[in-house]
């Protein structure tokens, strides 16, 4: 196995390992090492099963369960699709599912609207179409890095709020009384910083909503100043997809965003997986960092 930087402002390259066959425990160790390092891994290959994919994200932590909206609703995928789960056959774009799927083309940081918020989420290319659909990363590393030490000093200490009910509601999508009332805002540092390398990054995007104890107008022009600077193009990495290939973000770190495809007349199917964010007990950051 090799690993190699991208030709990238971040991100690196993983080169010589197959999913399919397992992952030993010291080949996770060194790619969870790049993975804290560099912030996106990619992995290029055969493409994934299902359980290849659980058994490789299971050994970063506990698989998230999808929430209700998304097609795969109650695994541990969040199905990126235009292809009915069932069927087989293409969604209509008007479908409510495919509208749902518009708002993951806003930055964003996979589950900050939850209590615990996560680690990484790791993504294959299952079908992929001809044209369109890349996936665009930023570095919220980068970016705090390259901060006014003031500004620097002003956001550290603070408290975001966060909320998929906010996130969706910007692309005109409602959720239903039901699904609502299992959807709260939730609070995290904005500033967050790696335990293993102690570099600090930013928890922002779509689902950040406001600053705890501002006004929300005051709160979201901080956040979208914030997001604009974040997602500079010198802070980003595009991924053009090919089939096999599996990426894996930090959301600690990165937030990213999907970019359009004729879903009328192509087909794609990407299954995701999000794995929580364990406390530092949890994990043997040392062996990491080795």
């Amino acid at each position: 196995m090799k690993i190699q930087r991208l030709d990238a402002p971040f991100g690196c390259e993983v080169l010589g390992l197959d999913i399919n066959s397992g992952v030993s425990k010291n080949d996770y160790l060194q790619v969870r090492a790049a993975f804290e390092t560099y912030s996106v891994v990619v992995i290029r290959g055969a493409p994934l099963s299902d359980a290849s994919q659980i058994e490789f994200s299971e050994m970063f932590g506990p698989c998230e369960k999808t929430l209700k909206g998304n097609p795969a609703a109650g695994s541990v995928f969040a199905r990126q699709s235009n292809l009915d789960i069932n069927t087989g056959d293409q969604i209509p774009a008007e479908d409510r599912r495919m509208f749902y799927q518009k708002a993951n083309m806003l930055w964003h940081a996979d589950s900050a609207f939850k209590p615990r918020a996560s680690l990484c989420s790791i993504l294959s290319a299952r079908i992929i179409p001809s044209a369109g659909g890349a996936t665009e990363v930023a570095s919220t590393r980068l970016a705090y890095d390259a901060l006014d030490e003031n500004l620097k000093t002003t956001i550290d200490p603070l408290i975001a709020e966060y909320s998929l009910v906010w996130s969706r509601g910007l692309i005109g999508y409602e959720f239903n009384d039901e699904e609502r009332s299992t959807m709260h805002k939730v609070r995290h540092p904005l500033v967050r910083e790696n335990p293993v390398n102690q570099k600090k990054s930013m928890l922002i995007g779509a689902h950040a909503m406001n600053i705890e104890g501002w006004e929300q107008a005051d709160g979201l022009k901080l956040l979208n100043e914030l997001l604009s600077h974040a997602t500079q193009q010198k802070f980003c990495y595009r991924h053009e997809w090919q089939e096999g290939d599996v990426l894996i973000w930090d959301n600690r770190a990165c937030v990213h965003r999907a970019t359009p495809y004729d879903s009328n007349a192509e087909k794609r199917l990407m299954q995701r997986t999000t794995i929580g964010d364990l406390s530092e007990e949890a994990f043997d950051h040392k062996a990491v960092a080795a």
